[in-house]
Formats: structure tokens, C-alpha cells, sequence
């Protein structure tokens, strides 16, 4: 029985937040498998914190390169990935992804023939390596004949990017591009379903673990009973321990890399808004009391502020105020008796990539 109060020790060395960084961004966020991407560049420094070189230039340029792509993976929202990772991650998650998509069009006022020539404008405009901005794609849609006044416009977007058309590529002036999947992805990997349930099982939890079945099936999308048969395929690479009595499946050398950096892993970490450290599971009342759950996401509008870590625990969040020279980072406690464990939140604000 492992008490409650390790899982999120265990959890920061998993995701390499504590502990051996990794070498490069890819290999961070092959670890993670997918890096919630609401937030550009948050999820640039999410990336960033988890490598050696802690670095945000190097994991700009692995996007530019190619190697990290950022699309709408599942859920239906966007995620960092590795690129030869997201068409069988689509092919696997967008099912359920794309599953209430008629009705979104009828509130849209799009028919299917509007989504289809939506899709034809896009490829038309992006082939032979072209690179778009959101308005220039979206230019492009209008000019095919398809509406993208209002929500429409994102509503296209996300449709071409979920069915395999586009994806995210790199930077341009601060914003991303949209590119062709397949001119981007040139050689993608087409696991069967078996296995890529198998591999999605042993990634999700080797990286987020300690994790339940259910975290995995709220975070993939996926139904229990999929999450379950990924695991028995991938069963034999984890390790188990029971939390109050809850299963929960974790890379067999997660227990020992913490023993090593277990001081590390105890110390105050700043972590930018929509990280996987918080948002990766579906149940966060180990990391999280749920008594603060509304502090973090104020307004229950889907918008997560930066956090504030100590020993494994959030205990508050933290913010940028001011501008120019008078800029500062502020942290805030959600109890005022643990308002020093937030005192250093300027000092660690400025040494994040």
C-alpha cells in the first residue's frame, strides 16, 4: 500500500519535471506521449522544463524541424506530439473525438458538404509544401465557398486537422502554420489497433504514473473497456501499487529514480497553466485538494492558471503582473498559513525557460 502522499513525488520523476531530465525535446515529449497545447507557448516551457537543456529555442526549432507537431490528437484538443506518433493517434482517438460533430454543424448552420469542401479548399491551398497562417487558411476556405464567419472558422479548422488533412507546423512571426499532414509526416507509423492501444497503455502510464485506468481513459478519450484491453497488452511493463486501495500502474523505475532526487522532487516547481502534471489525469485530488479545484481554473471556462508545487502537492498558483521593468511574478497560496511556501515564486519565475 502506497500512501496518497507519494503519488505526486512519483508523479513529477515520471514526467522528468524532477529527476533525469530528458536529452531532447522529443524524447520529453515521446515520455508524456501528449503535451496539452492550449496554450502555445505554455506548452513550449512544459516541454522545455522536462529537458537537460531547458531550453525553449530547442524545442521551437524540433517543431520547426519536424519532430514535435501540435494538432487536435484527442478529446478534440490540441496536443503536442511526436509527429510520426499523431496519424495513428488520430486513427485511434479521433472516433470518439469526432463523435457529436454533426450536431456542433447544425448549430454552425454547416452541412457535410460544406465540411467537405472545406477540407478540399484546405489541402488545394496547402499543397506542395505550402505554409499558412490561420488567417491565410481560413482566407483560402472563404474563397472556396464555405462560410468561416463565427465559430465556423475554428470549427473547419479542427475538422481538417482531426481527419488527418493538416496539422501544426512551425513558427512563423510567433505563429504556428498550418501545413499538410501527410508532406509533414512524410513516414508515419500505422500500428494495428491492438497494439496501438498496447502502446498507448504503456506510454501513458510509464509517463504519468502512478495513474488508474480512468485517468487514461480521461485523458486519451478512449472507454474503459479499450484502456483495459491496452493494458493487458502492455501490462507486462508496468508495475502496480494500490493508493486507498485503487490500482494504480506506473514504469517499474519511477520508485527508484525518486528514492535518488527524492529532494528535488520535495522542492517549490513552477509550472506553466494547462501542464500535464495537473491536467493529464482524471482524478487530481492526489496532487490537488479538491477543495482549491475551482482556484486553478477560475470561471470554469476551461482556462487553467500556472501552478505552484511543493512536495508533490499544488499549493497555489502564480501570475505575472506589472509590465516592462515593473513586471513581476506573484505567487498566491490557497492557504494563507503556506503563504512562504509561495515566497520564491519570483526568484524560480525567472530561472523557467
Amino acid at each position: 500500500m502506497t500512501p496518497g502522499s507519494e503519488i505526486g513525488l512519483l508523479r513529477l520523476v515520471a514526467q522528468r519535471v524532477a529527476g533525469p531530465r530528458a536529452a531532447t525535446p522529443a524524447e520529453a515529449v515521446r515520455r508524456l506521449t501528449a503535451v496539452q497545447g492550449q496554450d502555445y507557448p505554455g506548452s513550449v516551457t512544459s516541454v522545455a522544463l522536462r529537458t537537460a537543456g531547458r531550453s525553449r529555442a530547442e524545442v521551437l526549432e524540433a517543431m520547426d524541424r519536424g519532430e514535435i507537431v501540435r494538432s487536435w490528437p484527442m478529446r478534440g484538443t490540441l496536443h503536442l506530439t511526436l509527429a510520426e506518433d499523431l496519424p495513428w493517434m488520430l486513427d485511434l482517438l479521433g472516433e470518439r473525438a469526432l463523435a457529436g460533430v454533426a450536431k456542433r454543424r447544425a448549430l454552425l448552420g454547416l452541412s457535410d458538404d460544406d465540411v467537405a469542401r472545406a477540407c478540399e479548399a484546405a489541402v488545394a491551398a496547402l499543397s506542395g509544401g505550402r505554409r499558412l497562417s490561420r488567417a491565410q487558411l481560413l482566407a483560402a476556405i472563404d474563397a472556396g465557398g464555405v462560410p468561416v464567419t463565427g465559430q465556423r472558422g475554428y470549427h473547419l479548422l479542427w475538422f481538417a486537422a482531426q481527419t488527418g488533412h493538416t496539422c501544426l507546423g512551425p513558427t512563423v512571426d510567433g505563429e504556428q502554420q498550418f501545413v499538410l499532414l501527410d508532406e509533414w509526416v512524410p513516414h508515419p507509423r500505422r500500428p494495428a489497433r491492438e497494439e496501438a492501444l498496447g502502446e498507448l497503455a504503456a506510454r501513458f502510464f510509464s509517463g504519468h504514473g502512478p495513474a488508474t485506468v480512468q485517468d487514461l481513459a480521461r485523458w486519451s478519450g478512449l472507454t474503459v473497456r479499450d484502456c483495459r484491453a491496452g493494458l493487458a497488452v502492455a501490462r507486462d511493463q508496468l508495475e502496480s501499487l494500490s493508493v486507498d486501495g485503487v490500482e494504480h500502474f506506473l514504469d517499474p523505475a519511477t520508485p527508484e529514480l525518486l528514492a535518488a532526487c527524492r529532494e528535488e522532487a520535495r522542492s517549490t516547481v513552477l509550472l506553466p497553466g494547462f501542464d500535464e502534471f495537473v491536467l493529464g489525469y482524471g482524478d487530481r485530488s492526489a496532487v490537488l485538494d479538491p477543495a482549491h479545484a475551482t482556484r486553478i481554473a477560475p470561471g470554469a471556462n476551461g482556462m487553467f492558471l500556472s501552478t505552484v508545487v511543493v512536495e508533490g502537492r499544488v499549493v497555489g498558483t502564480w501570475r505575472y503582473e506589472g509590465r516592462g521593468a515593473r513586471r513581476a511574478a506573484v505567487g498566491t497560496a490557497f492557504d494563507p498559513a503556506d503563504a512562504a511556501l509561495v515566497a520564491g515564486v519570483p526568484e524560480l519565475a525567472a530561472a523557467l525557460p
